[in-house]
This record gives C-alpha cells, structure tokens and sequence, in this order.
C-alpha cells in the first residue's frame, strides 16, 4: 500500500508551478490575507468538512495535530481556530513566508474561505500532545520573570492566547519550534509577526531568550484540552505513520 503521505506530497508538487503563479492578483499581501480572514470569520464552520480538509494536514501535523518533538513542524491541535484562519490566510498571500506550507494553502488543495474556516474549527477542537518537547529547564524562575514581565499581557498568563486579537496560543508548543519563530520573528523573517512584539524581543539578551522559551515549552494546557494516554485520531484509523513518527 503506497504511503498517504506519499501520494499527498505528489499531488502538492503536481500543483506547485499553479500555486506559485498566485491568485491574489495586485492586492497587496496584507489586505488579501487581511479579506480573507474578515470572510472566513464570518462563516459557520463546517466540522466534517474540517476532517476532509485536514486530511492534507496530516502529512507533517499528523492525524492528531501533534506535529513532530523536533520542532521541525509544529503542534497545531487545539489552536484558537482565529489564529490558525489568519495564518493560513497570511501564508496564501505570502503576507507570512513558508515555502513548505503555501502549496497547501492554494485554493486547488484547500479550498477558499469556507474550507479555511472548516479545517481551522476542526484543529481547534483536537486533544493536545501532553508531552511536547521541552528545554532542559535550568534557569525557569527567570524565564518566568520575563514571561510575565514581557508576554503575559498578549500571550495570557499561561499562554493561552487571544481568540479576540489572533494571538496564539503557545502553551504546549515544541520547544525547538518555539525558537525558530523567535528568532525569524527577531530578524525580521515573520513578515506577519505582531510589531509590539517585534520591538519587544530586540532588547532580550541571550539568558532572556533561552530561559523565557524553555518557560514557554513547559506552560501546559488545561486538562480538558489535553489528550488521555495513548490516544490516537480515530478520525483517521488506517493512516501508516511509519518508523519515528
């Protein structure tokens, strides 16, 4: 039986040269994604056509939404569904760079508005990885410091996020995903990055930045977003994860 994800990554190159000449015209990046999102967040979502759509997601996110503990994609179960339109919204009119992931944001793959708002409700309500990657934890009574000092006010006290400002929610996220987006917010590769944080982290130091995100890597959901032991997608029962997923 040939591999899912296989047969997804074929049909994402066989799309690439479309998706890559764009749809959005001469609008500017930030007005299309900003439309989209508008559009998206006025529609009812569809949770059975999120499953359908989240199919495509699997391929690196896996069934659950878990990602991978490298950090090499992130875990994006449970994520507050504002956040994930606007993302995936910022991704297609490359208002937010991420050659991996804009072919599966063209419309041929995803699908327009309604999909967006389909597929993000469908990630919003996944159980979260209770075990995700975290940093060696030497010096968290710092990392708190700054945390409170710098990100709670956006962020929440326990990096909750804000549905209502399309701050994500960063509790549970990997730890090694958590400073690759710090550092290409920092240098300026997150074109979509929130301004007041990007002023913010100019000034950490590098004790500020290791110790603020291995607090991070270690803020946990609360327990009615988290996954029971062992749980697996049942959405998704055949699908092979293979060796070392």
């Amino acid at each position: 039986m040939l591999r899912f994800d296989f047969i997804c990554c074929a049909l994402v190159l066989t799309l690439t040269n479309s998706v890559l000449a764009g749809s959005h015209g001469q609008m500017e990046p930030a007005e299309s994604a900003r439309q989209e999102v508008e559009a998206a967040l006025k529609l009812t979502p569809d949770l059975d056509n999120g499953r359908r759509v989240f199919m495509v997601c699997t391929v690196c996110h896996l069934p659950e939404g878990w990602g991978r503990s490298d950090g090499r994609y992130p875990q994006i179960a449970g994520q507050l569904a504002g956040v994930t339109i606007k993302q995936l919204a910022d991704i297609r009119a490359r208002n937010r760079d991420n050659p991996t992931m804009r072919p599966f944001t063209s419309p041929q793959l995803l699908g327009g508005a309604q999909e967006i708002a389909d597929v993000a409700a469908y990630i919003a309500q996944l159980p979260m990885n209770p075990d995700n990657s975290v940093g060696p934890g030497l010096d968290l009574e710092y990392g708190e410091k700054i945390y409170q000092e710098n990100c709670q006010d956006c962020h929440g006290r326990n990096g909750e996020g804000n549905a209502a400002e399309h701050i994500p929610r960063i509790q549970g996220q990997h730890i090694n995903y958590l400073k690759r987006q710090f550092h290409w917010i920092r240098i300026g590769k997150r074109r979509n990055a929130d301004q007041k944080m990007v002023k913010q982290i100019h000034r950490f130091t590098p004790r500020d930045e290791v110790a603020v995100l291995d607090y991070v890597s270690r803020l946990k959901p609360p327990q009615e977003h988290l996954a029971a032991p062992g749980w697996r997608n049942p959405d998704f029962p055949s699908y092979f994860r293979g060796v070392g997923r």
